[in-house]
């Protein structure tokens, strides 16, 4: 299925064997016997427990219709409103579909419009009325948009380019920032990585892949796969993008919707169309460590550890493998005791991890209760809903566009899987930095990994599939964890254009939801018209006010030049005792973001000119 040539060093390289060549020609490589070893230890493990309970799930699976497919995708996308109306709760918290829809490009709306159109026809054909006709969605009234305030960033609006299918204007950086924007990190490993250019672009993934439809190739395929490092994996580009840690839970789900949107666009635009299932039956439990929700997990732990965010029990697990197994030679592929493990799966159950003993714990149990615990989750790691989806970038037949989608993926997990899924890569990666010593390369620990990643309650009987399938779907999970492993860095940075949408969609709907009539707005702006000119004064003049609440110096007026830093700023309120402080941006455009110390203000100013700006912890 992928025909890259293998891998036999430090990660730099992101392709897997091929299927056809034998894969002990290193030694330290693992075979294909120790990938049907680790599958036949999870068949054991649940001999036959669930064999009644498959079928079953089988036939609920195959039972979701076409309505409930639209619905659920709709759903996910944040336009459940179109399709079963929306509560007053939703209307405060979530915005509205005409302010996301106004985010849009071109061939993300019609993916929307295909998905409207096909739910519509389907509940036409049980005699079921749709919610909303599509016509009153797709198009906005001439009152409407007189009701919308001016954007803040107007003069820059004029030219927005034709993709968008909105009347509003967009929120964009300035293009003057490559001007003075830092083009190369300073970290050291830079030259073993290929800049991730494509995530600085102002423009959708779905958008520069277009030329696929006419059986051509994009712009990335020709410039990323045609020179000598087209085996090198993809690194930061620049301290200016934002990572998902920096934003707040609001902006998270914007960008969970765009990215839902996004990342089926992208894959139609390259011919791949994702089928979905319906999520299998599997008992939870509420307490004990295995085969509990990692949310549940989580809400028991931060009411001893507050703000904890991956499960104190397998940070635990992590923490002996890393200080008594990095070094240790096939570390996560030699299998421990079964007995050893059932005693200590009891016992880590029976206390919930409190009070157990962790010093009795090796490494080589550690290691098999780590992989346990991650194949006994009730809603897989990578979770039920997107399992397909992750299988289907095996089709793609471009490394960066495999890494694309799987950034687009990691997006849409939820916050407790992607926080724990990045502290397993994160130890991951530092296993395969050991690989001298432990004999563990990135493919060895890649496909040790996929059975437990990407083998999550599927079929087990092999007389149902061929061989040759069989060893195709154990390389395509194993490189599927490659890639994750070695890109891992960007899976949590968010691409310039999805910011600039949610930028967007919190202007219109601020728009929408002034709550303030028309009367009432312009006394107000005849009450402070003094000071709105003052304001406007000092916006222009690149001045800035920034809080600190929680300091000594409470507030402090900062000139904006080209070279002014967030970390220049938080330098001046700097003391002592003061722990790390962090400067954000507040408000306007933007819910919250923290900033990179290395950002530059002035790029910030002029995309959200009417934010504040706030020094925190």
């Amino acid at each position: 299925m992928l025909s890259s040539s293998p891998t036999t060093a430090l990660p730099t390289s992101s392709a897997p064997p091929p299927t056809g060549q034998a894969v002990n020609s290193d030694p330290r490589q693992v075979t294909m016997e120790t990938y049907w070893r680790e599958v036949q230890s999870i068949e054991e493990e649940r001999d036959g427990e669930e064999a009644e309970d498959e079928e079953e799930e089988e036939e609920e699976r195959k039972s979701m219709d076409e309505v409930e497919l639209e619905e659920v995708w709709l759903t996910e996308a944040g336009l459940s409103s179109l399709v079963t109306g929306s509560s007053s709760l939703e209307q405060e918290v979530l915005p509205s579909a005409e302010a996301l829809l106004s985010t849009l490009t071109q061939q993300q709306v019609a993916t929307v419009k295909r998905r409207l159109d096909n739910y519509n026809e389907t509940l036409k054909k049980t005699n079921r009325q749709p919610i909303r006709d599509v016509r009153d969605i797709f198009t906005e009234t001439d009152d409407e948009s007189a009701d919308r305030c001016p954007s803040p960033s107007s003069q820059s609006a004029e030219s927005l380019p034709s993709r968008y299918h909105i009347t509003t204007k967009t929120i964009r950086r300035s293009t003057q920032k490559d001007a003075h924007c830092p083009v190369e990190t300073h970290s050291p490993s830079v030259s073993c990585f290929r800049r991730a250019d494509w995530l600085l672009r102002d423009s959708p993934y779905s958008e520069g892949v277009a030329e696929h439809k006419k059986g051509g190739s994009c712009w990335d395929c020709h410039h990323f796969h045609g020179d000598d490092n087209s085996d090198l994996p993809f690194g930061p580009v620049s301290q200016c993008l934002t990572s998902l840690d920096d934003l707040s839970s609001a902006d998270l789900t914007r960008i969970g919707f765009i990215s839902h949107i996004e990342l089926s666009t992208f894959l139609l635009t390259l011919g791949f169309q994702t089928k979905r299932t319906r999520p299998p039956r599997c008992r939870t439990r509420d307490s004990g460590v295995f085969g509990v929700p990692l949310k549940t997990l989580l809400e028991n732990d931060r009411k001893k550890f507050p703000g904890v965010k991956v499960p104190i029990v397998f940070q635990k697990l992590l923490c002996v493998l890393e200080q008594t197994g990095l070094q240790t030679e096939g570390i996560l592929r030699v299998p421990g005791s079964a007995a050893r493990l059932k005693h200590l799966r009891k016992e880590l159950d029976r206390c919930s991890g409190s009070g157990f003993d962790w010093s009795e714990v090796r490494q080589v149990d550690a290691a098999g209760l780590l992989k346990l615990f991650i194949r006994e989750l009730p809603t897989a790691l990578l979770t039920h809903t997107h399992l397909n989806t992750y299988r289907t970038l095996l089709g793609l037949s471009s490394l960066v566009h495999q890494v694309q989608a799987l950034q687009l993926l990691t997006l849409l997990l939820p916050e407790e899987h992607r926080d724990t899924l990045r502290a397993l890569l994160d130890f991951l990666c530092k296993v395969v930095s050991h690989q001298d010593q432990n004999r563990m390369s990135l493919w060895n620990v890649s496909m040790v990994m996929a059975p437990n990643l990407f083998a999550h309650r599927t079929h087990r009987n092999k007389r149902s599939c061929a061989k040759q399938q069989e060893m195709e779907e154990a390389v395509g999970g194993a490189h599927l964890v490659q890639l994750m492993i070695v890109h891992k860095d960007l899976l949590w940075t968010v691409p310039s254009f999805l910011l600039a949408q949610v930028r967007q969609m919190n202007q219109v709907s601020n728009q929408r939801q002034g709550g303030l009539a028309r009367t009432k707005r312009r006394l107000l702006r005849r009450k402070n018209e003094n000071h709105d000119r003052d304001q406007i004064t000092e916006l222009c003049a690149g001045v800035i006010r920034v809080h600190a609440p929680l300091h000594s110096k409470v507030s402090m007026a900062i000139q904006l030049d080209r070279q002014t830093r967030a970390k220049d700023v938080t330098a001046r309120f700097w003391c002592e005792d003061s722990p790390d402080l962090s400067l954000f941006e507040v408000g306007g455009n933007i819910c919250e973001r923290r900033l990179h110390p290395d950002c530059f203000l002035l790029d910030v100013y002029r995309v959200n000119p009417h934010c504040d700006w706030l020094i925190k912890p």
